[in-house]
C-alpha cells in the first residue's frame, strides 16, 4: 500500500470562491443542475452559532433510511466536519423542500469500507478526489480502504422525514 499525503491546505482565495460557487446555485433554486450527486448541507458554526453551508458530493445513499453518505475530503479538520461534531443537527434539501437531519461521523472502519466501495463505483472520480485532497494511492481497494480509515472521514446524514 502506498498512501502518501502531500499537505494541501483547505481552499482559500480564488480557489475557495470556486469551491463555494455551487452554494449560489442552491440559493438561486438551481441546485438541480448539479444532479443528485451533490447536496447542500446547512450546519451550525461551533463558535458563532450561525448557520453555515457547504455543498458536498453524495458518495452513497441508503434507500431504506434515506441517509446520505458524505466525505470530508480535507480530512477531520474541515470546518463543516468539525461543526457537525459539535452540533449534529443539520438541514438538507429533499426534493424541493428542506428537512431537518442528523449528521453522524462514521467509524474509521466504516469510512474505509465506504471509501473503497466509492472508488470501485467511480474509479476516475476517486483518483481526482485523491489529487484534490493531496493524497496518492495505488488504486487498489486496500489503499482506498486505508485512505478512508486514516485520511478521509465519512458522515451519515439521516433526514428526519423520509423523501
Amino acid at each position: 500500500m502506498s498512501v502518501r499525503r502531500k499537505p494541501v491546505p483547505p481552499p482559500s482565495g480564488l480557489r475557495r470562491l470556486l469551491f463555494r460557487a455551487p452554494i449560489r446555485l442552491y440559493r438561486w433554486h438551481l441546485g438541480w443542475l448539479l444532479g443528485g450527486r451533490c447536496l447542500l448541507l446547512t450546519h451550525t458554526g461551533r463558535t458563532s452559532g450561525l448557520p453555515r453551508q457547504a455543498v458536498l458530493e453524495v458518495t452513497g445513499r441508503d434507500p431504506s433510511t434515506g441517509a446520505y453518505l458524505l466525505a470530508s475530503g480535507f480530512g477531520p479538520r474541515s470546518q463543516w466536519y468539525r461543526n457537525i461534531q459539535h452540533t449534529p443537527r443539520v438541514t438538507v434539501p429533499v426534493g424541493r423542500h428542506r428537512t431537518a437531519a442528523i449528521a453522524q461521523p462514521l467509524t474509521p472502519e466504516e469510512s474505509g469500507r465506504v471509501m473503497a466501495a466509492y472508488a470501485l463505483r467511480h474509479p476516475r472520480l476517486a483518483r481526482r478526489l485523491m489529487r484534490v485532497c493531496g493524497l496518492e494511492a495505488d488504486g487498489s481497494e486496500q489503499d482506498y480502504d486505508l485512505i478512508g480509515r486514516d485520511h478521509i472521514p465519512f458522515v451519515r446524514v439521516t433526514p428526519a422525514e423520509q423523501p
